[in-house]
């Protein structure tokens, strides 16, 4: 038989039965406020063309490297599961691929995958059975039948799941075409771009040669000059916002920053143009980079987004015939007191500044981050991020840094997905967290309920929307 698929309402809240009860009442504050989603990676055709997504496998096993990597790791070639290499799509059967998935759904016990998951299986397509190598078929069918009803448009999910605001991400080189469809289109929901300019900033992406040619041709500057360079940015800066974009995001391998004098970016810009440049020089630029960046956030107001600390690619294996982000990305030690000082003395005291960090090395939390954002007024914490973004990760989250940075230096949560169903479910973990964590603090009389209230309606809407610059806060919680 079947194992039933239960989502029992306490999931993630205290065992001790007085400070559940706390939480309780601090979820519902939250439950079922809008989702603000500042930051992440669905892809903007979705909703540019709402054409209905093909299968199970297509919607939530091919573009998922959180699922796929864990099945990797048992062994099983990506191949079968799916996913695209840079030959081409993928030759999968996508009925075999998901009774792959479902065979092997032991796996992700414990695991946020197996949270987010379950979530949609029960929350959006209303399954009471758990998904198993028994299930397999009703499953895939019955998804499928539903992803042909205009219910399941990405559009009409898109407005089911609440959505106030979703930001995708897309390179300086993106003609933005998807967006521009978006808004012609005429629909209300609010989807914006954020500038990610890692492809021209990163001499040593695969890309960088070719993104530079493409980058010229976007903005009609000569971007091998430092001066045309720059103003190229600025170009693309600008368009960005066009189509709604309030913050800019930089994937580079380390927190570093530098502060040259423009002679010496400029010749250190013309060295790696020139193609005879060392590892160090690669990384001196992106740290110059990041404070040129910072320079333009003070002047068109784009948010900064930091996310370092990730040894992209490391299975060269799987990066030669499968290309960037494929599961096989590894947190590593990343400093941020020495590495931030050079842009933080030039720009850390400037209130108009807002710089976004993350981390994924979680030892920099009490030590390094939290001092920092309880510092520097252009600072600001970002969520746990990425593998941390889990019920323990989030606990850890709060607990090493809310001593000393507060809660009003932090961000709120974003999702970061390209996952686009598992947003709503990542949402509701984020704010069951919260609601237990502030539900202790209220319990060992650290919090009032009613500031505790207050606080986690914070997080959920209006530090996401105060600290990516979207409008209005939501009312003050109704507290009973």
């Amino acid at each position: 038989m079947p194992r039933p698929l239960r989502l029992d309402p306490d999931r993630l809240f205290p065992a001790e039965p007085a400070t559940r009860a706390v939480a309780r009442r601090l979820y519902a504050q939250t439950k079922g406020l809008p989702i603000i989603s500042p930051h992440g990676h669905t892809d903007p055709e979705w909703f540019a063309g709402d054409a209905p997504f093909s299968d199970a496998t297509s919607l939530f096993l091919a573009p998922d490297h959180y699922l796929y990597r864990m099945l990797y790791s048992q062994g099983v070639p990506l191949e079968r599961l799916g996913v695209a290499s840079k030959a081409g799509p993928s030759s999968a059967d996508p009925r075999e691929a998901w009774r792959i998935l479902a065979s092997n759904m032991h796996l992700f016990r414990g695991t946020p995958s197996s949270m987010w998951l379950n979530h949609v299986f029960g929350e959006v397509f209303g399954f009471d059975v758990e998904l198993s190598a028994e299930t397999a078929d009703l499953y895939f069918d019955r998804i499928g039948e539903a992803l042909r009803t205009e219910a399941f448009r990405p559009r009409a999910l898109f407005e089911r799941f609440n959505i106030e605001l979703l930001a995708t991400t897309e390179s300086p080189t993106d003609d933005l075409r998807h967006h521009k469809a978006m808004r012609a289109s005429g629909w209300k929901g609010r989807v914006v771009t954020a500038y990610r300019p890692d492809p021209v900033i990163d001499a040593e992406h695969e890309d960088f040669r070719a993104s530079l040619v493409r980058f010229g041709e976007l903005t009609g500057q000569d971007v091998e000059s430092w001066t045309g360079y720059l103003e190229a940015h600025r170009m693309r800066r600008a368009a960005f916002m066009e189509m709604g974009a309030t913050s800019t995001d930089h994937g580079h391998p380390t927190a570093a920053t530098a502060d040259l004098a423009d002679a010496e970016a400029e010749a250190l810009f013309r060295k790696l143009l020139g193609g005879d440049f060392t590892p160090a020089d690669a990384e001196l630029f992106r740290a110059q980079m990041l404070t040129e960046m910072a320079r333009m956030s003070l002047d068109d107001g784009l948010v900064m987004q930091i996310h370092p600390g990730s040894f992209r690619n490391h299975n060269a294996g799987v990066f030669a015939r499968y290309g960037r982000d494929k599961g096989a990305d590894i947190p590593q030690r990343t400093d941020y007191v020495r590495a931030l000082k050079p842009l933080l003395d030039r720009f850390g005291n400037e209130r108009d500044l807002s710089v976004i960090v993350f981390t994924l090395d979680e030892s920099a939390y009490a030590r390094e981050l939290a001092p920092l954002a309880g510092h520097y007024p252009a600072l600001k914490l970002g969520p746990a991020w990425w593998f941390h973004d889990s019920p323990e990760g989030m606990r850890r989250f709060r607990e090493q840094t809310t001593e000393t940075a507060g809660f009003y230096n932090t961000v709120g949560f974003n999702d970061d997905t390209r996952a686009f169903l598992s947003i709503p479910a990542r949402h509701d973990v984020a704010r069951r967290i919260d609601a237990a964590f502030l539900a202790r603090l209220v319990a060992e009389h650290r919090l009032d309920e009613d500031e505790a209230a207050e606080t986690a309606v914070d997080l959920a809407y209006n530090l996401p929307k105060r600290a990516y610059k979207l409008d209005a806060p939501a009312p003050k919680p109704a507290f009973a």
